[in-house]
């Protein structure tokens, strides 16, 4: 299937401050084939650092965080080749289990990897069911954890996820694939967990989630604008390119736009600032 992937048009309107980094993000780099138990490769043109470069230019941004493909399972050696071909405006989450060695966090630590990958959703290499020894290894290596899951669940998972120990990221708004308002029992336990201090919320991939749809996604808003007044320094921010979701060239997301979007849910332009800058330096050590 043919898709045509965007990279360039008009800039966004919002405007990016200094040092802004998109904190989720996957790049492929040519040479390193999708595993036979992986999800495969994204459509259309393998999404390259160099496609990226193009939409870092469009949108006016100075760093990334590149997330270890679902494509690529536990071979975390396209990650580094692209964190490798990004230099130091690059950190890298990888894929790692309680099996990882020391040898093995410290050399993709050399590399530039400062985080942990856990999917507990179709195709992910990594689930739930290994968040201790993930957490633990992590910890060890000064790393944090990216988690993502159903995030329906979330009165259910609260125990185990208050116990994390790591630094960590609730993804892609907690798809809450229920729905959710701000006055949803999620919403409270997402607010308890930013309040114990090692949580962050990332606002990536609303369309994931969304029950309203573009180009508004009125019901991600809300609850975006109510915990971004909760608790900005708690909240970062990502394109999710190359939206991998995307199955035809109509449906793919315009970047800038969805930008605008996005950015338009934070209550000021110093808490843009923080889920942009601030709030990303502290947590991927740039």
């Amino acid at each position: 299937m043919n898709l045509f992937r965007k990279l360039g048009g008009k800039p966004p309107t919002t405007p990016m401050p200094a040092g802004a980094v998109d904190t989720q993000c996957h790049t492929y780099f040519p040479g390193y084939p999708s595993a036979v138990d992986g999800p495969g490769d994204p459509l259309g043109a393998l999404p390259t650092p160099d496609q990226y470069r193009q939409v870092m230019k469009w949108l006016g941004l100075d760093r990334v965080v590149i997330t270890q493909s679902n494509a690529h399972q536990f071979d975390n050696g396209s990650l580094l080749a692209c964190l490798a071909e990004f230099g130091d405006i690059a950190r890298g989450v990888a894929v790692v289990n309680g099996n990882t060695s020391d040898a093995e966090m410290t050399r993709l630590s050399d590399a530039g990897c400062v985080g942990a990958r856990i999917m507990d959703l179709p195709g992910g290499a990594v689930g739930l069911n290994q968040l201790d020894a993930v957490d633990d290894r992590s910890k060890a290596f000064g790393w944090c954890m990216a988690v993502q899951f159903d995030g329906s669940h979330l009165a259910d998972l609260e125990a185990a996820l208050t116990a994390i120990k790591s630094n960590w990221i609730l993804d892609h708004h907690g798809k809450i694939f229920c729905g959710a308002t701000p006055a949803s029992p999620q919403i409270d336990v997402i607010k308890r967990l930013l309040d114990g201090g090692n949580c962050w919320f990332k606002f990536s991939g609303c369309y994931e989630s969304s029950m309203s749809g573009p180009p508004e996604y009125e019901d991600i808003a809300m609850v975006a604008k109510n915990l971004a007044a909760h608790a900005p320094e708690r909240i970062l921010w990502g394109t999710n390119w190359p939206h991998n979701a995307a199955r035809t060239t109509s449906e793919y997301p315009d970047d800038s736009e969805l930008l605008d979007t996005t950015l338009s849910w934070f209550p000021s332009a110093n808490a843009r600032r923080q889920a942009l800058v601030n709030n990303p330096e502290e947590l991927f050590q740039f």
